[in-house]
């Protein structure tokens, strides 16, 4: 198992000392959340920032994935805005595609983007449309790159569910390179089905995986043992699918003391895989 941490639970650090921790605590990649402070893709100097960014990945041995989550990075005043559907999503394509640019000079194994919640004046249909048109133009762009993209169901947006992501892959055309981020918390809070019978429902469609804990009906990031997952048997279910991307903590509240978060959540994480064999083991007996 490829256990990463997410640079949004890093926010308050600079990103080569977030990297430099999080490798030294052992973790195998990055989850790289593009932000003000990570890797903006804005700024002056991207390309020879991008270049540093890879430099220092490689010499850390540290593989990334792209997130596109930042909260404040196109409006100061709204969060996550603009997205896919609202009247000015064009800023949210051109942010993905740059994302998918920086991804492949990183040699990123996915880019992680959402749908958005729907504005409350727009109709499901408008929305629906919106969604489709954005997502076919940056995959567009991830084809051209050779970038697998992972859609994430989100609770409270458009797209929440996988029962909603297959109806957006179906949309689309069913695509290559179109593929899925699964959350494990996520699955607890709002899928019908237990968390390891999630992963095994998209395992040929699993390009990243984001792990943390929470509660049912509860979106809410937690540190582990303290939501409601069981977490062997769904590292069990990400080896039985034969996932070999990086399950990546996410914990983007807990930047007040992400050394110590980051400590934690990998050693639990360690103690569940092993436990995850051990009960293996014994089923084969």
């Amino acid at each position: 198992m490829r256990f990463g941490y997410g640079t949004n639970g890093f926010a308050n650090h600079r990103l080569p000392d977030a990297l430099d921790v999080i490798a030294g605590l052992g973790y195998a990649g990055v989850a790289l959340t593009l932000d003000h402070s990570h890797l903006d893709p804005y700024a002056e100097g991207l390309g020879r920032r991008v270049a540093e960014v890879a430099d220092l990945l490689r010499s850390l041995d540290l593989a990334v994935v792209i997130e596109t989550g930042a909260r404040y990075l196109l409006d100061p005043r709204r969060k996550h805005a603009p997205t896919l559907l609202d009247d000015d999503r064009d800023r949210r394509v051109d942010l993905l595609c740059r994302a998918v640019a920086i991804g492949a000079d990183l040699g990123a194994e996915a880019v992680s983007f959402w749908s958005g919640i729907r504005p409350a004046p727009l109709d499901r249909a408008t929305a629906w449309n919106r969604l489709v048109d954005g997502c076919a133009q940056v995959l567009d762009a991830a084809q051209r790159h050779g970038v697998p993209l992972g859609f994430e169901p989100e609770p409270g947006m458009l797209v929440e569910t996988i029962a909603d992501w297959r109806t957006l892959y179906e949309a689309l055309g069913a695509p290559a390179g179109f593929g899925i981020t699964l959350d494990i918390g996520h699955c607890r809070c709002n899928e019908p089905d237990p968390v390891p019978d999630c992963v095994a429902t998209v395992a040929s469609h699993l390009v990243n995986v984001q792990i943390d804990d929470m509660r049912r009906g509860v979106h809410q990031h937690l540190e582990f043992g303290e939501g409601e997952i069981d977490f062997p048997p769904v590292l069990r279910a990400l080896t039985d699918a034969g996932y070999g991307g990086l399950v990546a903590v996410e914990l983007p509240r807990h930047c007040h003391a992400a050394p110590a978060v980051a400590a934690r959540s990998i050693d639990f994480l360690r103690e569940a895989e092993k436990a995850s064999k051990r009960d293996a083991e014994r089923s084969t007996r």
